[in-house]
């Protein structure tokens, strides 16, 4: 693979762009990245999955196989991105160079990846192995019909990778400072005290429930959950949301609310953390109800993590961080899957207003993801 074999990245980032595709994204920027792979040998299998009001959100699997018995590297990515919001200085969907800066939402986050993905792509000769895209509609909102049902589909097809990249925005200060090899996990937690309401001059024949729901909170606020571990922060819970809801100021209110979340590292688990928040909640009359979105996990330093580090240090002279700070992605899911690591653009625009990236950022991430991608299927 050298340098002058890919195409440039940037109509491809603007093809890509000028889709709207407010998650969950469906139809035209499918079609859009399909008539960007199959001309290059990949075949393309999209499909809908999941009803309102989470769904319907589109998929797509894309293959190119090698020969029987190679390797298989995917690359993985979403195409939906979230609302723009207002106050651009040119549309958010109609992207726009402007110096050597490339304005339009997802330019970061992260069609600018899946364009540069393509790009290397075509750098990587059909005999060096099986290359696979991993590409949904929906990791910005509830997540629940994208990448999981695509694993299900790539089982079903026996398309499993043996090693993949997330194209994420990983990247702070400058392209390849940091590359992602974990997650913490993520767990959203709704407490509940039900009460009986009643005249404030008569408590009596009543029951308040805000004061049980304040207690509870106390104990909860002043939890120690951890104090990090070898490649993880400490974890952390955050008291979200308090609710009540009573316009009066004479009446006690029959209920409280309130939310949680929790970020943990491998200390943890979502389950015992529930049950642990569950137990407290009960100790103070409430209830707990919590979906966890995603397990802490980490790929360990190693064969890949070295693997990606080379790529970049040959391509930008930078020595990428290992590292699992951030928020949640979709490697929660894929990395039931076989190893997984993220890493992408600077991160500084996204979900922001006038999201922008570089332009030479584009074609050297493209060259990187080709030197990742043809070591990984070399073995």
């Amino acid at each position: 693979m050298t340098s002058t074999a890919l195409p440039p990245v940037l109509p491809l980032a603007e093809a890509l762009i000028a889709c709207p595709s407010v998650t969950p994204a469906t139809g035209m920027v499918f079609d859009c990245l399909e008539g960007l792979l199959a001309p290059l040998g990949f075949a393309v299998h999209r499909f809908l999955a999941g009803e309102a009001p989470d769904g319907p959100v589109e998929n797509l699997f894309a293959i190119r196989r090698g020969p029987e018995g190679s390797r298989h590297f995917g690359f993985a990515g979403h195409l939906d991105v979230v609302p723009p919001g207002e106050g651009w200085t040119t549309g958010a969907f109609a992207p726009e160079v402007r110096g050597e800066l490339l304005y339009g939402r997802g330019a970061v986050d992260m069609k600018g990846s899946i364009a540069a993905m393509v790009a290397a792509a075509t750098g990587v000769p059909r005999d060096a192995g099986t290359i696979s895209f991993i590409i949904t509609g929906d990791e910005e909102g509830p997540a629940r019909f994208g990448t999981v049902p695509l694993i299900d589909h790539m089982r079903a097809a026996g398309a499993i990778p043996d090693l993949i990249l997330v194209g994420e925005p990983t990247s702070v200060n400058r392209l390849g400072d940091m590359m992602k090899i974990g997650r913490r996990g993520s767990v959203n937690i709704w407490l509940t005290v039900e009460g009986g309401e009643g005249h404030v001059a008569y408590p009596h024949l009543a029951n308040n429930p805000i004061g049980p729901l304040v207690n509870m909170l106390a104990e909860l606020n002043a939890l120690v959950l951890d104090e990090g571990s070898d490649w993880f922060q400490p974890s952390n819970l955050e008291i979200t949301d308090i609710t009540v809801g009573n316009p009066a100021t004479n009446v006690i209110p029959a209920r409280a609310h309130a939310r949680l979340s929790i970020r943990f590292n491998d200390l943890h688990t979502g389950q015992g953390l529930v049950d642990m928040v569950s137990a407290i909640a009960e100790k103070h009359g409430g209830t707990a109800r919590a979906v966890i979105s995603g397990e802490a996990f980490l790929t360990p330093p190693g064969d890949f993590s070295a693997m990606v580090a080379r790529a970049v240090e040959t391509e930008t002279g930078v020595t990428p961080e290992a590292s699992t700070t951030g928020g949640t992605s979709d490697a929660r899911f894929l990395k039931a899957l076989c190893p997984v690591i993220e890493f992408g653009l600077c991160n500084a625009t996204m979900h922001k207003r006038d999201e922008a990236v570089a332009v030479p950022d584009l074609d050297t991430l493209a060259r990187i993801y080709a030197r990742i991608a043809t070591a990984a299927l070399a073995g």
